[in-house]
């Protein structure tokens, strides 16, 4: 006993001692790499409660308020939300707290980049803290992530736009007719797999012998969209590539996708009704690594040349240095020197807010939770239209960014 007693101590200290050395390793250059992790550590704890803390919170009284006890599901979705909620407000009192950075004299400068021992140990009492709030707090969370997921999917066009259109510019700069044959190739895949989806999208979404009069507007709509980018990118005056509007194209028929099939179950459109999941495992696996790459470049992009994440000041706007160094950096010259930020810290951080939503809505299948019942709804139409009207803005976008241009000419885009 006396011996394995030393021994769990050892191995407490050794972890502790770990962590320790862990933490004081995140050095300036891998701080966004380490919010990252934070954030990828969530999801973690969020399929890990989804799968086994229901019987546990079946016994929370100010959980588990209900004449009648929910099923299984109703926990495990209100158990992911709760986590949610936690890291949503955890990365959003750190948005507000660096609103105005702009040098790395500001003490909030270090706050950003240090103090992880701390910032961890309040991630965790905030995440366990959530659960002991009443269900109506994590009711109106719920909705509230509905909208708050749409954001970040607007987020991630714009990330994805800049994307695209640097691609496309950097395949233009070889000058050279091997990369203009591999952009010809590029934008057909993506046509053919555009109309394809598109093809299989009537089929499961509008079945014969059924009105289906929403379904077929929401796709005929997709493909209007897809007609106008081809239209716009293609006049004249634009002068635009075809693969920016291929790619965006592909984009829109999928959330077209994602919209009907969220669907409710019982909608004699919905193709998969004959499933009982909104969302199958494979899907719901792809979701989150979606979410945790598209987090992920959100955050490296932060120090790219996009203007949306860089202020004006940062001396990476606009430039081609790498998004992480790897070369060691002076600290003496460093500490001399008053150098502005390189990325907008509050911005950075509300990116990681909006995908603590996002990620909730992927792991509860865009569920609502909590209700007077405490019945589980996998799919609604609430994230049938947020999904929709995504679509819908990401045309209004890259339109947009293709006229802007010539509607403004002294305006730079």
């Amino acid at each position: 006993m006396w011996a394995a007693s030393c021994l769990a101590s050892c191995c407490a200290a050794c972890a502790c001692d770990a962590c320790r050395t862990v933490v004081s390793g995140i050095s300036r250059r891998s701080a966004r790499i380490a919010y990252c992790g934070l954030f990828a550590l969530s999801l973690i704890v969020s399929w890990i409660l989804r799968e086994v803390a229901a019987p546990l919170m079946e016994k929370i009284p100010w959980i588990n308020s209900f004449h009648t006890t929910p099923n299984r599901e109703w926990f495990e979705t209100d158990a992911v939300l709760r986590v949610s909620l936690g890291n949503f407000l955890f990365f959003t009192i750190l948005a507000i707290l660096m609103i105005g950075v702009k040098n790395q004299k500001d003490p909030r400068d270090s706050m950003h980049h240090g103090g992880w021992m701390m910032k961890i140990i309040c991630w965790c009492l905030m995440v366990i803290f959530m659960f002991f709030l009443p269900n109506g707090i994590i009711s109106f969370y719920e909705t509230i992530s509905k909208f708050g997921s749409g954001l970040f999917l607007l987020v991630q066009v714009v990330l994805l736009l800049d994307f695209v259109h640097s691609w496309n510019d950097k395949w233009v700069g070889y000058d050279e007719q091997f990369w203009y044959v591999a952009l010809l190739v590029v934008s057909l895949v993506c046509y053919v797999a555009t109309f394809a989806f598109n093809g299989l999208l009537f089929h499961f979404f509008t079945p014969s012998g059924q009105d289906c009069g929403l379904n077929t507007f929401f796709i005929v709509m997709t493909l209007i969209v897809i007609f106008g980018f081809a239209v716009v990118t293609l006049h004249p005056s634009v002068g635009g590539s075809i693969l920016p509007a291929s790619v965006l194209s592909l984009y829109c028929t999928y959330l077209c996708y994602s919209a009907l099939a969220s669907e409710p179950r019982d909608y004699e459109c919905n193709g998969l009704h004959k499933h009982s999941k909104a969302v199958s495992s494979g899907t719901l696996a792809l979701g989150l690594l979606t979410t945790v790459l598209s987090v992920v470049y959100s955050a490296v992009r932060a120090g790219s040349s996009t203007t949306l994440l860089s202020p004006p000041s940062s001396p990476r706007a606009g430039s081609g240095k790498p998004l992480l160094p790897l070369d060691k950096v002076d600290e003496e010259e460093e500490k001399e020197r008053s150098k502005p930020v390189s990325y907008s810290y509050s911005f950075f951080h509300l990116i990681f807010s909006l995908a603590s939503m996002y990620s909730a809505m992927l792991l509860t299948g865009w569920s609502t939770s909590v209700g007077e019942s405490g019945n589980l709804v996998d799919v609604g139409w609430p994230s049938v239209w947020v999904r929709i009207v995504t679509g819908w803005a990401t045309a209004a976008l890259f339109i947009w960014s293709q006229v802007a241009p010539i509607l403004f000419p002294d305006r730079e885009f």
